[in-house]
């Protein structure tokens, strides 16, 4: 074995030419696949037989399966710095892509931050329903007279915000860093929402507007500060499951939230509880993520150099303390990603309006109670929050097979996302007030197969730059929620009466049409920063 060893050393460093300059050994590399970093310290001026001998010294050598195995006895030097096969490759089969490492931890952080800003997000759609029928939820709490184009206001103003700090915030995470300024989102979220009840019956609906504006503010960088910390944190192989869990934790939110404004208002706490348990809970998750997140693995003290190097290296990451500038006019004038912006705003419209409209569909067609609105709008999320593990895994696990490329994957995944959502929708206006239970199963098949597009287009920011996928998000994101806005605004003009089936015929044959668009623009995937920005 020793002489297998002895071969494979004298092979090694055969392609290295030694030099001695200034009492140093250098060692160059002439024709090595090695990375020429894994062999860049110098060492004393001795002869270099004399330092491999030394320094092998303080090793023993075992045969494990054909594998040579070196184990550190007694030596000063990181086992880790010669621990590295040849030639430098970093396998999703190892340990380090499959043990639980510091980067599931900053995953798991992000999910619960983003699970917090969903729930705090959509709130007020069931909420809303209490607040102005207390027939429905506990009578012993105000009641406001608001009407249905008041509470479309409402809904709507959060996007007036949301809108305007995408791209800002972009800017801000590459600057100042996404770690902090997805804290600092997170806890002004919390904060505000914890004053609307205050603020609604002595201010008005007004002041509650305002309040959802100043969330939306804060909320239009959270999908920046997450693209960015997630194109740091992944590696390729992972980038579609952690992904998914990532804006998975949205969607359980959205379980949790709607469940919990369903029965919440009818209890002794009343309709105000609902924003006062959210926005704590947000301001906790704040705190947490401002204390143990990272900026990225660079930056932790306490990540494991192989974790890291695991990371580093499927990332092709190459340390720096330069500031990269945002290349605007590449990103500006790339064909990629107007498509990605069109499939994203198409995608938006379609979503949203599930989101904000749902609830108050189901109370007024199928008249149901505050707390069964509540349930019936969260089943669709959980099941799709449950459809996104296997979906997330069968993709990342084909393209690690390399049985689909990932261009391939994330078509297949969009279309899937989009389509399906879109089929379902159209049985919406098909329906009578005693099919409350159909409604239902179209409702659920239409959110869950709707997750699949984090396996889509949602990750193909990162596919097309990696180190500027923050900006891309914000751009796109930008323009995708401007759809946001108008979703609830257009479906309130169509739809004077929801019990209507031609006018809800109409809306959702409008639905259907703009996300099935989205499936003729093309998700690519450049294999260099260049070919984007």
């Amino acid at each position: 074995m020793s002489e297998a060893f002895n071969e494979y050393i004298a092979d090694t460093l055969s392609d290295y030419s030694i030099h001695s300059e200034d009492s140093d050994i250098r060692v160059e590399d002439s024709d090595s696949d090695l990375d020429p970093r894994r062999i860049s310290r110098a060492v004393p001026l001795r002869t270099f037989n004399e330092y491999i001998a030394d320094t092998l010294s303080d090793y023993s050598i075992h045969s494990e399966d054909s594998d040579t195995r070196v184990e550190d006895s007694d030596s000063d030097l990181d086992p880790r710095r010669i621990s590295r096969a040849v030639p430098l490759q970093y396998s999703s089969d190892s340990d380090d892509s499959t043990r639980f490492g510091r980067r599931h931890l900053q995953i798991l952080l992000m999910a619960l931050g983003f699970f917090c800003c969903y729930a705090i997000r959509v709130t007020t759609s069931v909420t809303l329903e209490a607040m102005t029928n207390a027939a429905i939820a506990n009578p012993d709490f105000i009641e406001f007279s608001w009407d249905d184009s008041t509470k479309d206001v409402i809904q709507s103003s959060f996007f007036w915000g949301y809108v305007c700090t995408q791209i800002i915030g972009s800017i801000v995470a590459q600057r100042w860093g996404a770690h902090k300024l997805f804290s600092l989102a997170q806890f002004m979220c919390g904060f505000v929402t914890l004053l609307i009840p205050l603020l609604a019956q002595y201010c008005g609906w007004e002041a509650v507007c305002v309040t959802r504006v100043i969330a939306g503010l804060f909320q239009g960088t959270v999908l920046p500060c997450i693209h960015t910390l997630l194109s740091k944190w992944v590696p390729i192989e992972e980038r579609g499951t952690m992904s998914t869990f990532v804006y998975a934790g949205g969607w359980i939110g959205n379980v949790i939230c709607l469940l919990s404004t369903g029965l919440l208002p009818a209890s002794s706490l009343g309709w105000p509880s609902c924003f006062y348990i959210w926005g704590a809970i947000t301001v906790t998750s704040s705190m947490l993520f401002f204390t143990v997140g990272k900026e990225s693995p660079a930056e932790h003290p306490h990540i494991a150099q192989d974790e890291k190097e695991y990371i580093e290296g499927s990332l092709g990451i190459i340390e720096t303390d330069q500031k990269l500038s945002t290349p605007w006019a590449k990103i500006l004038t790339s064909g990629p990603m107007w498509a990605l912006m069109a499939t994203q705003s198409a995608h938006t419209w379609g979503f949203w309006l599930l989101l904000t409209k749902i609830p108050s569909y189901f109370t007024s067609v199928f008249h149901s109670k505050i707390q069964k609105n509540g349930m019936m709008s969260a089943l669709p999320y959980l099941v799709a929050w449950l459809f996104s593990f296997p979906i997330s895994y069968v993709s990342d696990f084909l393209i690690k097979r390399k049985v689909l490329t990932v261009q391939a994957s994330r078509k297949i995944c969009n279309t899937i996302g989009e389509w399906v959502p879109a089929i379902a929708l159209l049985g919406f206006g098909y329906i009578s007030k005693e099919q409350d239970t159909v409604a239902e199963a179209i409702l659920i098949i239409a959110v869950a197969s709707n997750i699949a597009i984090y396996c889509g287009h949602n990750v193909n920011h990162m596919d097309l730059s990696p180190n500027f996928a923050g900006p891309l998000m914000g751009i796109t994101n930008t323009v995708a929620n401007i759809c946001s806005i108008l979703a609830p605004l257009v479906a309130s003009v169509m739809v004077k009466d929801p019990v209507d089936s031609i006018e809800v015929k109409c809306e959702q044959i409008v639905t259907f049409c703009i996300p099935a668009f989205s499936v003729n623009n093309s998700i690519s995937v450049s294999p260099t920063e260049h070919a984007v920005v």
